[in-house]
């Protein structure tokens, strides 16, 4: 069977450094020496055409990191990511230029997409329209506030209409008009076939709206299958963390990443 997402044993480490000189000697040397953090580690599984993804986890546990692999925004340091047709991923100020305006962001992104300027020409009004920011569309986004960043993200990538749409937290900035506008969309996608990955803290968003459930702890799957069945083990987990202290959770993520580091 042919996957629209694919992982196979996928694992993402960025190297750390305590100077920026130690940077530049890794240009020359071996840049595997060192200590390493491991945004995810080992991670496996597949997601066919038409599925909604709820991607769960505390912040800090490798969720954005999964969107960059499947948007092609970065690559993995080991294992294999497949993806079958196009990604397109909505993320506060994601595949946006600070010192470009609106209206060129949206050619940009178009371009970087694979579309001819025929197309990038017809989508532009659309996605003018569904991002109404008013006159800052002439305007750099480095002037934007990160709500209008959403809006004008979240207009271009789903006028595009990718095989795969990534959503990563854009639903939480901005109002709740502009939110249940994206909603709507979703569902159009949704009912279209399309995949989607939805990134978010709203568990009673992700329960209404996903098919499939994903929680990432620290790098690594502790559940995947049904939607409901992934929440409230998600939901079990929420209701022991928040009530330990801060030094506690501290003490878990330290013991959770420590254990990685010994697979």
């Amino acid at each position: 069977m042919t996957y629209m997402v694919e992982f196979q044993h996928v694992t993402k480490k960025f190297k750390m450094y305590t100077k920026a000189s130690e940077k530049i000697k890794d240009l020359f040397r071996s840049s595997e020496r060192g200590e390493f953090h491991y945004a995810l580690r080992n991670v496996s599984f597949h997601v066919e055409k038409g599925e909604i993804v709820g991607v769960i986890g505390l912040n800090g546990s490798g969720k954005s990191t999964l969107s960059n692999l499947i948007a092609g925004v970065t690559m993995p340091s080991s294992g294999e990511v497949k993806i079958e047709g196009t990604a397109a991923l909505i993320a506060i100020s994601s595949g946006l230029d600070g010192q470009l305006t609106g209206l060129e962001n949206i050619e940009l992104k178009g371009l970087m997409l694979g579309l001819t300027k025929q197309q990038i020409k017809n989508i532009t009004p659309k996605v003018i329209e569904f991002a109404d920011i008013g006159k800052f569309i002439h305007q750099p986004i480095k002037t934007y506030s990160s709500g209008m960043k959403a809006r004008l993200g979240f207009a271009i990538s789903v006028h595009i209409n990718p095989d795969i749409l990534v959503i990563d937290e854009a639903l939480s900035v901005g109002d709740q008009t502009f939110a249940q506008r994206c909603l709507e969309k979703m569902n159009e996608f949704k009912e279209n076939g399309k995949t989607i990955f939805f990134i978010s803290h709203s568990l009673s968003q992700v329960k209404n709206f996903c098919t499939k459930g994903l929680w990432i702890h620290y790098g690594e799957i502790q559940a995947q299958g049904d939607v409901h069945d992934v929440v409230r083990k998600y939901e079990q987990f929420l209701s022991m963390y928040n009530k330990l202290t801060q030094q506690e959770r501290n003490r878990l993520r330290e013991e959770s990443l420590e254990k990685q580091g010994h697979l």
